[in-house]
């Protein structure tokens, strides 16, 4: 589930530097009241919510990376289901998504998408 599919006209909140996103690892950031995980695996940065939605913890960014066959993923680490970075979607069960934030690095600096 994205947030936001076309960011043409998109608002972008800088939240921020792209070293604070370290390689493999999550940080969770607040953007317009929402808490979101950002994780950084090579040239890439992805944004989903942060909380889980199987426990109701804010804790995404604590998650585990790595990925499923060819699926970039983030393992919760409350009870372990496994989301796609790039689509949000649980990989263990498919009608459960983390919602997904247009992301992108400029600048040296990390900017979502809002509104």
């Amino acid at each position: 589930m994205s947030v936001q599919t076309d960011v043409r006209d998109a608002l972008w909140t800088d939240v921020c530097g792209i070293d604070a996103v370290h390689p493999g690892r999550g940080v969770a950031v607040l953007v317009d009241g929402q808490q979101v995980a950002l994780f950084r695996v090579d040239d890439d940065v992805f944004a989903v919510a942060n909380r889980d939605p199987f426990s109701g913890a804010n804790v995404i960014a604590r998650g585990i990376v790595g990925s499923r066959g060819d699926i970039l993923k983030v393992a919760s680490p409350m009870y372990k289901q496994c989301f796609d970075l790039r689509t949000g979607r649980c990989l263990e069960e498919p009608d459960v998504a983390l919602a997904t934030f247009a992301v992108r690095a400029r600048n040296g600096r990390v900017e979502i998408a809002s509104r």
